[in-house]
């Protein structure tokens, strides 16, 4: 039996390190986007995949949920309050091949999509509603998101403002604003205290004035209150009759 030649042998090296760097395996998470002769020819799923070089290439697409951190945005309010708001996007690929085909860099597409589509929709509001509508404006943001990134085969599952970073001249305005507001609201709970305080004492007056014997008991009241304390001092009341009677007869002389 003849040996093999020279030149066989390097051609069966050539051919199995060809077929070595045809291999590829595809992780549970991925997908992979394969073009033939710069055609598009499918979707190759998780596995051992052959590739073929130079007539076929692939494109890895990760199916995973991907955290975008977007970077503060200078956003000016609608009442022309100047704030930095930053947020952060989950998106997820459904559809490898339009991540492929239909736009360049999905990634880069879908965070410069996010940063202008943040300062538009917070710039239309105001100040009061950045900071009290949080939920709305996580929801408003989402919803814009999905819709325009629905071509590209993304899906945007979640948006969430993180952060807003509000002047120190605003910051102190707003606490100003605060206090003023306690005390508004501390002033109107004794007034309602001293209303009710007096429609009490008038009910209590009405019903001592019909039992005149009701005063004597509650002026006992009071004296066994005081004596509770070990205090010295007596109080007694002086009715308030005598001392106009006394006043009208000294006003006349």
């Amino acid at each position: 039996m003849a040996a093999p030649s020279p030149g066989m042998f390097v051609l069966f090296v050539i051919v199995v390190v060809y077929l070595i760097a045809s291999v590829n395996v595809l992780n549970e998470w991925e997908r992979g986007v394969v073009f033939t002769l710069g055609k598009f020819a499918g979707v190759r799923e998780p596995g051992l995949q052959f590739i073929f070089p130079p007539f076929q290439t692939m494109q890895r697409i990760s199916l995973r949920v991907v955290v975008l951190d977007v970077p503060p945005q200078d956003i000016i309010t609608r009442d022309n309050v100047s704030v930095k708001v930053n947020a952060v996007v989950y998106y997820q690929v459904l559809e490898p091949s339009k991540a492929v085909l239909k736009v360049d860099n999905y990634y880069y597409a879908t965070s410069q999509l996010a940063q202008t589509t943040l300062r538009g929709v917070l710039g239309k509001m105001e100040m009061d509603d950045l900071l009290a509508s949080r939920d709305k404006i996580n929801q408003e943001l989402q919803h814009i998101l999905d819709a325009e990134t629905e071509p590209w085969g993304v899906k945007v599952a979640k948006v969430e403002v993180k952060n807003v970073d509000l002047p120190q001249e605003m910051q102190r305005a707003m606490a100003i604003q605060a206090q003023a507001e306690r005390e508004r609201r501390a002033k109107i709970i004794h007034s309602e205290g001293e209303l009710q305080a007096s429609e009490k004492l008038s009910q209590a007056a009405e019903v001592m004035s019909k039992n005149p014997a009701a005063l004597q008991l509650r002026y006992m009241q009071t004296l066994v209150e005081i004596a509770a304390d070990k205090n010295s001092t007596i109080v007694f009341p002086f009715p308030i009759d005598m001392l106009q009677a006394f006043m009208k007869r000294f006003g006349a002389n």
